[in-house]
């Protein structure tokens, strides 16, 4: 057997840049365009020494092309000389079946009872925007179509797969 040299790539942890020694990193979920000093965000920040209000004027211009409230996850890397860098995710799976199906929350008896019906179209079009997220890009469309259905299995969601719903 041919022996393999893999060489090894050096990824800077939690984002990290040349700004500095990395502090802290840290991952928060916040409404898009509308971050505001809140005692939610400023325990999270002021451990760190993150100026609160650069951390939203920061947030809310990045987030402006999404609509307001969006809860996006977001993963803040912050450095000893006090600078920042953030990075923005789509919301979680749960956000956009609970959207696709008009339910504000999943079930109380998952298994036991269906508050909700998504259709497979509309499962595509998640997996579709699932897949542009950087860690799973490699996976085929139909294994993340299987995820976000085991998902709506576990927020008490029954998937439809007729025509003549959409």
């Amino acid at each position: 057997p041919r022996s393999v040299t893999r060489r090894a790539r050096v990824v800077p942890s939690c984002g990290a840049s040349m700004s500095g020694p990395l502090k802290a990193c840290i991952r928060l979920v916040v409404p898009a365009a509308k971050a505001a000093p809140s005692p939610k965000i400023g325990q999270a920040l002021g451990s760190l020494g993150v100026n609160m209000m650069q951390f939203c004027k920061k947030f809310n211009a990045q987030t402006a092309d999404y609509a307001p409230g969006i809860p996006l996850r977001v993963k803040m890397s912050a450095y000893k000389d006090g600078s920042f860098t953030i990075e923005t995710k789509a919301p979680v799976t749960s956000w956009y079946l609970k959207q696709a199906a008009q339910i504000e929350k999943g079930a109380n008896r998952p298994g036991h009872e269906i508050i909700g019906c998504v259709h497979v179209k509309q499962i595509y079009e998640i997996a579709k925007i699932k897949k542009e997220e950087s860690k799973i890009e490699n996976e085929s469309l139909e294994s993340i179509c299987r995820t976000i259905i085991a998902n709506c299995g576990t927020m008490g969601l029954r998937v439809d797969a007729t025509r003549d719903k959409m």
